[in-house]
C-alpha cells in the first residue's frame, strides 16, 4: 500500500472496490441460484445483496465522515462511519432472519437441485474474489483504523464463510445425494450471519454512545501527561472515539504560582504528548492549580 496515499484516499479506494465487487458477485450468485434452485445459494446471493447495500452505505458514510468540521458539527463528521456500520448490522440481521425461516421450511420440504456443478464453480470463484477483497480491506483498516471499512470487511469475511458452507452443501448434494444438506447449510449460514451482525452492531454502538477508551489506552494517556515537565497531577480525563480521530479532555494540575503564559506552555506540551500517542487526536487540557478542592467528575463516576 503506497505510503503516499492519504488515509482518506485509501478509505475511498476500498469503498469503491468493495462496491464494484459486491455488485458483480450478487449478479453471478443470483444467476447460479436461478439455475440450481439451491436455498444455500439463495442465502449467499441474499448476503451478497446485503453487501451491495452495505457497501453503498459505507461509500456514502466514508465520504461524509471525511468532511471537515463546520459550524454545525464542530467535532467533525467521523461518527458517520459508525452509523454506516450499524446500518450494515441491521441489514445483515434482517437477511439472516428471513433466510433462516426459508431454510427451516426446506428442511421439512426438501427439493432436488439442478446444475450443481455450475453452482460449485460459481461458489469457488466467488470465494477467491471475496478472500482477495478481505486481504485488501485488512491492509486499509490497519493503516486507517476505519470503522466503516472494518464493518464492510466483516461482511466479506462472512461471505467467505458463507461460500464455504454453500460449497460443502452442494458437494454433499451432488456426490452423496443428501437432499437436506442444502437447507442445513443455509440454516447454519443464517445463524452465523446473525451472530456476525450482533458483533458489528455492538462495536458501532461503542462509538455512537461515546464509550471511554479502554483502561490500557487511558493509562498511556495518563503516563504521557504526567511525564511532562511542570505537571503536578491529572484528573477528570474523558475520552471517546470520534471515528476519524480520538477526542481526549483532561484537567492538568500545575504550580499555582506560575504565570498564565508558563501554565499555558505546560498545557500545550501535555496536549502534544497525548497527540503523539495516536494517529489522529483532538486533545484539550484544562489548566488548574495543584491542590485545590473542587467538584470532580472522577468522584462522580467512582
Amino acid at each position: 500500500m503506497s505510503e503516499r496515499m492519504s488515509d482518506e484516499a485509501l478509505r475511498r479506494m476500498a469503498s469503491v472496490i468493495a462496491l464494484a465487487v459486491a455488485l458483480g458477485l450478487v449478479v453471478v450468485k443470483v444467476w447460479a441460484w436461478l439455475a440450481t434452485d439451491s436455498i444455500s445459494l439463495l442465502t449467499s446471493a441474499a448476503d451478497g445483496l446485503v453487501d451491495v447495500v452495505a457497501s453503498s452505505v459505507t461509500f456514502a458514510g466514508v465520504r461524509y465522515a471525511a468532511r471537515p468540521a463546520d459550524r454545525g458539527h464542530r467535532y467533525g463528521h467521523g461518527k458517520a462511519e459508525a452509523v454506516a456500520a450499524f446500518v450494515q448490522a441491521l441489514l445483515l440481521a434482517g437477511a439472516a432472519l428471513g433466510l433462516g425461516v426459508e431454510s427451516i421450511h426446506r428442511l421439512f420440504v426438501p427439493q432436488a437441485l439442478n446444475q450443481t456443478g455450475f453452482g460449485i464453480w460459481v461458489i469457488v470463484g466467488s470465494s477467491v474474489i471475496a478472500a482477495g477483497l478481505v486481504g485488501m480491506q485488512t491492509l486499509v483498516v490497519r493503516r486507517t483504523g476505519s470503522t466503516a471499512i472494518a464493518a464492510d470487511r466483516a461482511h466479506y469475511v462472512t461471505d467467505v464463510a458463507v461460500n464455504l458452507a454453500v460449497l460443502v452443501a452442494l458437494l454433499l448434494e451432488r456426490f452423496l445425494g443428501w437432499t437436506r444438506a442444502d437447507a442445513i447449510g443455509a440454516l447454519a449460514i443464517s445463524v452465523y450471519m446473525l451472530w456476525n451482525a450482533r458483533g458489528m452492531a455492538a462495536h458501532a454502538l461503542l462509538q455512537l454512545l461515546d464509550r471511554e477508551l479502554d483502561e490500557a489506552e487511558r493509562a498511556r494517556i495518563e503516563a504521557a501527561v504526567l511525564g511532562c515537565d511542570g505537571v503536578k497531577g491529572l484528573h477528570d480525563m474523558r475520552t471517546r472515539n470520534g471515528g476519524d480521530r480520538f477526542f481526549v479532555e483532561f484537567h492538568v494540575e500545575v504550580d499555582g504560582s506560575l504565570t498564565v503564559e508558563e501554565g499555558h506552555t505546560i498545557g500545550d506540551n501535555a496536549e502534544k504528548a497525548v497527540q503523539r500517542l495516536f494517529q489522529a487526536a483532538d486533545v484539550v487540557a484544562h489548566l488548574e492549580p495543584a491542590g485545590i478542592k473542587d467538584e470532580r467528575l472522577d468522584d462522580l463516576v467512582a
